[in-house]
């Protein structure tokens, strides 16, 4: 279970990161990301960054390319925003819960007008 304190940063360090990528990043190329959570450790000194990436199969690829590649500048953004002892190496994952979730949305819809509806008394 994390302190609070990891709570805090991890929050602090979401922001910073999600403001990081939409300065530096244009959408029409790689997508629209979203930071959905960062992961610390207790010690803070590495962070896994939860990404998502709204667009077409080569947009995603790009995107977490890019992400990769542009690591240690939105490294250095965070660090000028958000202040800690150690400014916490990122690593970029992505995140594919919006797209489970939509399809389990689909798959429920697709059952209820499957379904007959209930006999009412």
């Amino acid at each position: 279970m994390p302190t609070l304190r990891q709570q805090r940063v991890c929050e602090l360090l979401k922001r910073a990161i999600g403001e990081a990528i939409r300065r530096e990043f244009n959408v029409s190329d790689v997508g629209l990301i979203t930071v959905n959570d960062v992961d610390c450790p207790g010690d803070l000194k590495t962070a896994v960054v939860y990404v998502s990436i709204l667009g077409n199969a080569d947009q995603q690829k790009r995107g977490i390319s890019k992400l990769t590649d542009h690591r240690a500048r939105i490294q250095e953004l965070v660090a000028k925003s958000v202040v800690l002892k150690y400014t916490p190496v990122l690593r970029f994952a992505v995140d594919d819960s919006l797209g489970r979730g939509n399809r389990i949305m689909q798959i429920l819809d697709e059952l209820d007008k499957a379904s007959p509806p209930p006999e009412q008394k």
